[in-house]
């Protein structure tokens, strides 16, 4: 079947960008050198335009994550078209159709069903589904957001002067115009770029379904760290609308913690969190999922699937009785019942509760070890 044809302004940006940060860079790192301000100039507008996709783009306007003020979803916008990664509208009607059509090869527009190359650049070097943008009706509460369409409408100076404008500014008052063009503008747009490139591939092929394995993401801690924090990204396509991507304390979520610092000046509201019990509850069935799957390849698989099923249905009982009792003491804080009988009968249960649901799991992981040792 004849493939579609090259777009020839993306294939030319890729070429170039490549070429410039892979050759030309280390090259004049070499034998000219950048100096401090060039290199810190660069980092500070990797992570700008990096933390505006991830942030903007993705949790903000993509997945309605939180809600934003104005002059935020100004400074996302601008970042964002410095990562050249087109509007938002753009970008989160494809991101949209993504999640709705996940590796399905025909209609998810950067399938990692169709390989590596073509989830991370291929997708966007020929007019595969160039009809999807003759309308974006998957995106029309966008459509009502004045920033969003400002920053549409206007793409192309809004990206010029993001992209030339602010390193050639920077380059002037450094004494070093052409250095900090190379640096901060062509080199850091080829990190941004591939580094959120590696969610559509790497994300889908490298690493755990922690929570999910009715689709590809895997859950990374180490693309985490080069992504900005989206390396969780298992977790996130089951549960697209949680502003985090790494819930664990340990995990590195940048994108998490700039939210939560937004959220603290003010700029920032609504913030979405999944209930903890929903995320439990789909660690638990993965976990039930492979320990079934492995309890079948043993010789006494019919007793060991039994044992591991009545320890999961006990460990779930606790867990569903642990969170029930848990919502019911936090609705009696909210109404101020502090000191009420009932409250401190509830509040007894629930930490007894917590310790059967803790002494559960603790059975559970031992009853895995034993049976699958």
């Amino acid at each position: 079947m004849q493939k579609p044809a090259f777009i020839l302004t993306n294939l030319i940006l890729f070429s170039v960008t490549a070429l410039i940060s892979l050759v030309v860079v280390p090259y004049l790192a070499l034998t000219v050198g950048f100096d401090w301000v060039e290199i810190g100039a660069c980092i500070a507008l990797i992570w700008f335009s990096g933390l505006s996709i991830t942030a903007g783009y993705h949790r903000l306007w993509s997945h309605k994550a939180y809600d934003a003020h104005p002059v935020l979803k100004v400074i996302l916008a601008v970042g964002g078209a410095m990562a050249l990664q087109n509007s938002i509208l753009h970008w989160a009607s494809d991101h949209r159709i993504h999640h709705k059509h996940v590796d399905d090869n025909d209609k998810d527009p950067y399938s990692a069903g169709r390989g590596f190359w073509y989830s991370h650049i291929g997708w966007m070097l020929r007019e595969y589904q160039s009809h999807r943008y003759s309308d974006y009706n998957n995106c029309k509460d966008l459509q009502k957001d004045k920033v969003v369409m400002w920053q549409h409408n206007h793409y192309l100076p809004i990206m010029l002067a993001a992209n030339l404008g602010i390193p050639a500014l920077l380059g002037w008052l450094n004494g070093d115009v052409l250095g900090m063009l190379l640096l901060a503008g062509v080199f850091r747009l080829f990190v941004v770029h591939h580094v959120t490139f590696f969610i559509n591939s790497l994300a889908h092929i490298w690493g755990k379904q922690t929570y999910t394995d009715k689709n590809s993401a895997r859950d990374n801690g180490l693309l985490a760290v080069l992504t900005f924090g989206e390396g969780y990204h298992n977790f996130h396509h089951i549960f697209e609308y949680d502003y985090r991507n790494g819930i664990r304390w340990w995990q590195f979520d940048p994108t998490k913690w700039l939210i939560n610092a937004c959220s603290w000046v003010g700029i920032a509201k609504n913030l979405r969190r999944c209930p903890e019990e929903r995320i439990e509850k789909a660690r638990l069935e993965m976990q039930l999922k492979r320990a079934q799957a492995r309890a079948a390849t043993l010789p006494n698989a019919e007793v060991v699937i039994g044992r591991v099923q009545q320890e999961y249905e006990a460990l779930l009982q606790k867990m569903t009785a642990y969170y029930e009792t848990r919502k019911r003491l936090l609705d009696m804080k909210k109404r101020k019942l502090v000191r009420s009988y009932e409250k401190l009968d509830l509040d007894f249960k629930y930490k007894e509760l917590k310790q059967s649901w803790m002494l559960a799991k603790q059975r559970w992981i031992q009853v895995h070890r034993l049976q699958f040792a």
